[in-house]
C-alpha cells in the first residue's frame, strides 16, 4: 500500500498534484477543507478520488480547474499540468485552459446548463470558443458528441432546452460538452450520480475509451467505492481533507488498511447485502379458507392507467412520458420504480405528487381522485404527501439559513410557534445526521449530500403520511446512504410511513423496497416482490439493468 506522497505511476504525469492545501474563509473562522494532499495522474490512466460528501474530493477537483469559491483559496502546494503553473496562472491563461485541455463534468447538471440556451447550441458554443470549429461543422459536431455521449434522436434533441431534458439527459450533454475538445486531461466529479446504471456503464466506456485512444488523464471524483475499484486504474480515499489510503483497486478493496476505508466497503450496497426493509403494514387478517389467512392491505395510493404526453421541438407526435401505468402504494410499504433515465420514473413521481395532472387517466389517494381536490382538501393532501427531489442544489432556496429551509413547511402549513419550531429543527437535523449547528448556515456551505439531507428532514417535517423520494439517496455517499436508508426504514416501522422510491441504483432499491415496478420508455414492462425481480427477472431489459451494476471482483483487477 502507498502512502499518499508516493501515488505515482512512474510515467511522466500529465496533471501533478504536490503537498496541497486548501482554506475556506468563514462566519466562523478559517477553516481547511484540503491538507497536504500528492498525486499523479499519467496519460491514459483514471485515478479516482473516494470518500464521503463534505471530505474534499470536489474542492480537490475545483483546484486543478481553479475554481474555488470566492471565500477559498490555495494556502500551500501547487498544481501542474505538464509543464503549467495552474496555481500560478492568471485568470485570462486559466480561461483558455478550462474546457481545452482540462475538461470538466460537473456534479449538478442543471445549474452547469444556460437554461434559454439550446442544448446542442451549448455544446457548439465551446467547439466556437476554442477554435476546433464553427458553422455547421460545429452544429454536425455537437450532434455527433450528443450521440457518443447517449442521446437517442440528437438531430431532434440538439434543439431542445435543458428543461426539455431529464436529468440524466442534461448530464449526458454535460458530458459531449466536456469531451468536445478532446482535453488532456478530464476532471469528472460524481459524472454518473444523477445516471441510470445503463447510461452509467455507456458514459464510464466512453470515458475509459477516452483515456485510451487520446491518452486523457482522468481524475474521477466519487462517493461510489465499488465503481472506483470497477473503473480506475488506482484509487485515492480521501477524509476529512487528507488521503488516507492509496492503491490499487485490488490493494484497496481487498486489503484495506485504514478503519474509514473498511467502513466504507462494509456499507456499499450490495445485490447480497441483508436486506432492512420493514415488516409490511397489514390492516387486517379475514378467514380464507379454514385453516388461512387473507392479508388485507389499504391502498394509499393508486395511479390507475396513467398517461402523460408532452410535445417536444421537432416532432409531430406527441412524446409519451408515461404510457397507461398502473401502480399501488399500500399503506405503510416501500414501492421502487426503477428504469433508466427518460423511463417515466420522475413523470410518474410528478403524477403522484399532483405537481403534473394526467393527460389520461387518474391517481387516487386513500380513494379520491387527486384531481378533484380544491382549497383545504388539496392542502391537506400536500401535508400528507411530500418530496424530496433528485437535486439537492434546486431544492433549497439560496436566501434561506438551513432552519429557514426546514421549518418552511411548518410555516405554510400554520403549525406551531417560533419556538417550537426551532426545537424541531434540532431533532430533525439530528436524524438526518447533521449537526444542529447546521441550523444558522446557508446551502451553499454545505455539500451536495449535506444539502440533500436538509431537503429529507423538511419533508419530514409534517409528519407525512407518503414520502416520494425521486433519487434522493444517490447524491450521498454511501456511510450517510447507510443512516439515510436505516431512517427510512426505522420511520417506517415507528410510524407506518410509505414511500415511492424513485432509483436507478438496483442494489439500494432491493434492500428497502416491499415491490417494485421496472419501467422503460414510459411503459411498466415488469413489476413483484424485489427477491423475485432482481433474482429470476423475467424481461431482458430487467436483466440488463441487473448486468450494468458496479462491482469489483478480484478476477476484473
Amino acid at each position: 500500500m502507498t502512502t499518499p506522497s508516493t501515488l505515482r505511476t512512474g510515467r511522466e504525469p500529465v496533471l501533478s498534484i504536490r503537498n496541497l492545501s486548501v482554506a475556506f474563509t468563514t462566519s466562523r473562522g478559517e477553516v481547511e477543507a484540503v491538507r497536504d494532499v500528492s498525486l499523479d495522474v499519467s496519460a491514459g490512466e483514471t485515478v479516482a478520488i473516494v470518500g464521503e460528501s463534505g471530505s474534499g474530493k470536489s474542492t480537490l477537483a475545483a483546484c486543478v480547474n481553479r475554481l474555488l469559491a470566492d471565500n477559498g483559496r490555495i494556502s500551500a502546494g501547487e498544481i501542474r499540468l505538464g509543464d503549467f503553473d495552474i496555481t500560478a496562472a492568471s485568470e485570462p491563461a486559466m480561461i483558455k485552459l478550462r474546457g481545452s485541455r482540462i475538461g470538466m463534468v460537473p456534479q449538478d447538471p442543471m445549474t452547469n446548463l444556460n437554461p434559454v440556451m439550446k442544448i446542442g447550441d451549448q455544446i457548439a458554443e465551446a467547439l466556437l470558443v476554442h477554435g476546433i470549429a464553427k458553422g455547421d461543422a460545429a452544429k454536425e459536431r455537437a450532434v455527433e458528441l450528443l450521440e457518443q455521449a447517449g442521446i437517442q434522436d440528437a438531430g431532434s434533441r440538439y434543439h431542445q432546452y435543458p428543461h426539455e431534458f431529464s436529468g440524466g439527459m442534461r448530464q449526458r450533454a454535460l458530458i459531449a460538452m466536456a469531451l468536445a475538445c478532446r482535453p488532456e486531461v478530464l476532471l469528472a466529479d460524481e459524472p454518473t450520480s444523477a445516471l441510470d446504471v445503463t447510461v452509467q456503464r455507456l458514459v464510464l466506456d466512453q470515458m475509459a475509451a477516452l483515456a485510451s485512444d487520446m491518452g486523457a488523464a482522468v481524475l474521477l471524483i466519487t462517493h461510489d467505492l465499488a465503481l472506483a475499484a470497477e473503473r480506475a486504474d488506482r484509487v485515492a480515499v480521501m477524509f476529512r481533507g487528507e488521503i488516507v489510503e492509496t492503491g490499487t483497486a485490488a490493494q484497496v478493496v481487498e486489503n484495506p488498511q485504514h478503519e474509514y476505508t473498511q467502513r466504507l466497503l462494509a456499507a456499499a450496497p450490495g445485490m447480497a447485502s441483508v436486506k432492512i426493509a420493514a415488516a409490511p403494514v397489514v390492516q387486517a387478517s379475514s378467514p380464507l379458507v379454514e385453516g388461512a389467512q387473507r392479508v388485507e392491505t389499504e391502498i394509499l395510493l393508486e395511479v390507475k392507467d396513467a398517461l402523460k404526453t408532452y410535445r417536444l421541438r421537432g416532432q409531430d407526435e406527441p412524446f409519451r412520458a408515461v404510457d397507461h401505468v398502473d401502480l399501488t402504494i399500500p399503506r405503510g410499504q416501500t414501492v421502487a420504480i426503477v428504469g433508466e433515465s427518460g423511463s417515466g420514473k420522475s413523470t410518474t413521481a410528478r403524477l403522484a405528487l399532483k405537481l403534473e395532472d394526467p393527460d389520461g387517466g387518474v391517481v387516487r389517494y386513500r380513494g379520491t381522485d387527486v384531481g378533484s381536490l380544491r382549497g383545504k382538501d388539496l392542502l391537506a393532501f400536500r401535508r400528507s404527501v411530500q418530496p424530496v427531489f433528485q437535486n439537492p442544489y434546486a431544492s433549497l432556496d439560496p436566501r434561506y439559513t438551513i432552519e429557514e429551509c426546514v421549518t418552511e413547511p411548518l410555516r405554510v402549513h400554520k403549525i406551531g410557534d417560533k419556538a417550537s419550531r426551532r426545537r424541531q429543527v434540532g431533532e430533525l437535523l439530528d436524524k438526518v445526521a447533521l449537526p444542529a449547528s447546521f441550523a444558522e448556515r446557508y446551502p451553499h456551505e454545505l455539500s451536495g449530500g449535506q444539502r440533500q439531507r436538509v431537503a429529507i428532514a423538511r419533508a419530514l417535517a409534517l409528519d407525512p403520511e407518503l414520502v416520494v423520494m425521486d433519487e434522493a439517496v444517490s447524491a450521498l455517499d454511501v456511510l450517510v446512504q447507510e443512516q439515510i436508508l436505516d431512517l427510512m426504514v426505522s420511520l417506517q416501522r415507528e410510524l407506518g410511513l410509505s414511500y415511492l422510491f424513485i432509483s436507478h441504483d438496483l442494489a439500494v432499491v432491493r434492500l428497502v423496497a416491499h415491490q417494485v415496478y421496472v419501467m422503460r420508455e414510459g411503459k411498466v414492462v415488469e413489476s413483484g416482490e424485489p427477491d423475485e425481480i432482481f433474482h429470476a427477472p423475467s424481461e431482458e431489459y430487467t436483466k440488463q439493468l441487473i448486468a450494468a451494476i458496479p462491482h469489483y471482483t478480484p478476477a476484473a483487477a
